[in-house]
């Protein structure tokens, strides 16, 4: 487990441990959401791809965010699974650098992709006579590469500061996951500038993509308002029309009743 008290090869990962009477009803429950997660996301994939009607960048980005949730629930479900079936499950050293880089590759990419869908949702109702010039083909990829390599970015850059720490105090992640907190907690170096990188990073990821998709989705409520408007504004004006030509026509009308009477 640990050489000599200075280097840490595994970790223990203790996971819902405290709540014996509660592994088995978890197990199923965890499994069952990993598999559906699984097959709903791996269907999604599959008709975007094969179904030439939705080779929309709408359906596009939706394809990638499916294929993120597949490899962000994988990082995680099948280590957390064994936690509940093996007492006292352990992940390597490597192995626990290799799912903390994924699930923050993954979770960053999530975050961005939602962002970007919230834009091209903007730029269909707001500019839906340039959907297709603003939303080109190439344009979506560049987007799709810019989200991952953002990703990758990120994730590379937490992990070479998180682990290259030394860990000689404990090897129990008290967490279900290698999660950049509890790991963090059981270092024996100056973890402040490893703290520091993870929450500047973290925050300015999180705060971009939330202002991106808060920012979107206003903008297209404002829009769908200002059609409402300009609707109840049309049929309002075409009423009083209809009224104005009613009253135009009931004179005339009557004039000819009239004529027809005395004739």
């Amino acid at each position: 487990m640990q050489i000599n008290q200075t280097i840490v090869t595994e970790f223990i990962l203790v996971g819902f441990m405290d709540h014996p009477e509660l592994q088995i009803p978890l197990f199923i429950f965890f499994l069952l959401t990993y598999l559906i997660t699984l097959v709903g996301n791996i269907g999604i994939i599959i008709l975007t791809r094969i179904d030439a009607r939705l080779h929309t960048p709408m359906y596009f980005f939706l394809r990638n965010l499916s294929i993120v949730d597949v490899g962000y629930s994988t990082a995680i479900a099948p280590k957390l699974l064994t936690t509940f079936v093996i007492d006292h499950s352990t992940i390597s050293f490597t192995g626990c650098t290799t799912q903390f880089f994924f699930f923050a590759v993954f979770v960053t990419i999530e975050g961005c992709l939602l962002a970007v869908m919230a834009y091209d949702r903007f730029t269909a109702i707001c500019n839906p006579l340039l959907y297709f010039v603003v939303m080109s083909k190439k344009c979506c990829i560049l987007l799709v590469i810019t989200v991952y390599v953002c990703g990758f970015a990120s994730s590379t850059i937490q992990t070479i500061f998180i682990f290259s720490l030394n860990f000689c105090n404990s090897n129990t992640i008290n967490h279900f996951f290698c999660d950049a907190p509890p790991i963090l907690q059981l270092s024996c170096s100056d973890t402040q500038i490893a703290h520091f990188v993870h929450f500047i990073l973290s925050t300015a990821i999180t705060l971009t993509t939330f202002l991106a998709v808060l920012t979107s989705y206003i903008a297209i409520v404002i829009a769908i308002l200002k059609i409402s408007s300009e609707y109840t504004r049309i049929q309002a004006t075409a009423e009083l029309d209809l009224q104005s030509d009613a009253l135009e026509i009931n004179p005339q009308l009557t004039d000819l009743e009239n004529y027809r009477f005395v004739g």
